[in-house]
């Protein structure tokens, strides 16, 4: 694993990786997800120009590897599209006051039946920057619509499990 923290203008911490910090690794383990709501990340593609993006929940990503991340999206979506024919991919999220931005190498992970695109990606390059002056308390946030807690909740334990099962696939 590469790690590394330095500081560059006044005060900025940064650091790059290439495998999942260990806080990461917890938040991305497809465990009590009911208790990691309202993270968001923002999963970006590229081609021709044009960026597009999907947001994420934990419920569609998982890190089965320290290295690997598999993500989830609807197949008729722009990124998923994007995604399979470029196989690139940026993540990005704030997570521990930090802004993260995450270059991921991604491949369709087929599996029978499953009405998402799940994705498993390796980490190209990661890094994380922040300052002590402003704290970073969230990216994109949210809360569920009154009522939908439940049901999002459900998807996404069936999500997290259909990308255990493309991970296994994977491997």
């Amino acid at each position: 694993m590469t790690d590394t923290t330095a500081s560059g203008a006044p005060g900025l911490e940064h650091g790059t990786f290439d495998e999942w910090p260990q806080g990461l690794r917890t938040l991305f383990d497809g465990t009590s997800i009911e208790t990691k709501t309202g993270f968001t990340a923002s999963l970006l593609a590229a081609d021709e120009g044009r960026v597009r993006t999907s947001l994420l929940g934990v419920g569609e990503l998982f890190a089965p590897e320290p290295g690997t991340l598999c993500f989830s999206l609807w197949p008729q979506s722009r990124a998923a599209r994007l995604v399979s024919k470029t196989g690139c991919a940026t993540l990005t999220f704030v997570f521990d006051e930090a802004f993260f931005q995450v270059q991921l190498q991604a491949r369709i992970a087929p599996l029978e039946g499953s009405p998402f695109t799940c994705f498993i990606a390796t980490i190209e390059s990661g890094e994380w920057q922040k300052v002590p002056y402003a704290r970073l308390v969230q990216g994109i946030g949210f809360e569920f619509a009154q009522g939908q807690g439940s049901a999002v909740l459900t998807r996404w334990r069936e999500q997290i499990d259909m990308l255990k099962r493309a991970a296994s696939a994977a491997a």
